[in-house]
């Protein structure tokens, strides 16, 4: 058993058990991954100040495209967390929905929330100026999460919905929605 099936397999014991295990690691979880969100954007800056090249000046443009991309990603990101609340779960991998939520923006994504997250750094990395956000640190946290997801999260939802996951994962793509021609 890897050490990735070994986590996963304590994520599905700790979202499966009792609540106060799951209390007590719901603000840690939520602490390391908004940690490594902000060390990535901190990272950016310090690394553009440092290559000055990466960094390009705010026009009237960029900043129209930087908020548009922040304040989509920012919906995408939070509207799905109103339908994890709605079924007495939360975000967190460790205090997760009973059920599988396969409508809203679950019917088009399987991971709305973090597709969100993805627009919205890459928002923040218009807004201010920063290539290395946009073309270094973003796409590194889109492989580091994908790598999660394929290694971790799939393969603990498998476990605690079984079939019905399996269906879904093969109708709905990880982040971007299909459109598939009616006819």
């Amino acid at each position: 058993m890897s050490v990735w099936d070994r986590y996963a397999d304590y994520v599905y014991r700790v979202a499966t058990g009792g609540i106060k295990r799951r209390m007590r690691i719901m603000p840690i979880a939520l602490v390391i991954f908004f940690g490594i969100v902000v060390l990535f954007v901190f990272a950016s800056i310090w690394l553009d100040k440092w290559l000055a090249c990466l960094h390009f000046g705010s026009t009237w443009w960029s900043l129209g495209l930087g908020w548009l991309l922040t304040i989509v990603g920012w919906f995408i990101m939070f509207w799905p967390v109103i339908a994890f609340f709605r079924t007495r779960g939360t975000p967190v991998p460790f205090n997760p929905p009973p059920k599988l939520i396969t409508n809203g923006l679950y019917a088009y994504v399987r991971n709305p929330m973090i597709l969100g997250l993805f627009i919205f750094m890459l928002g923040l990395g218009v807004l201010l100026g920063s290539l290395s956000l946009i073309f270094i640190f973003t796409p590194l946290f889109i492989v580091l999460n994908v790598l999660y997801i394929k290694a971790i999260e799939e393969k603990e939802m498998e476990k605690k919905f079984g079939r019905e996951y399996l269906e879904y994962k093969k109708r709905v793509p990880m982040f971007f929605p299909w459109f598939k021609k009616r006819g």
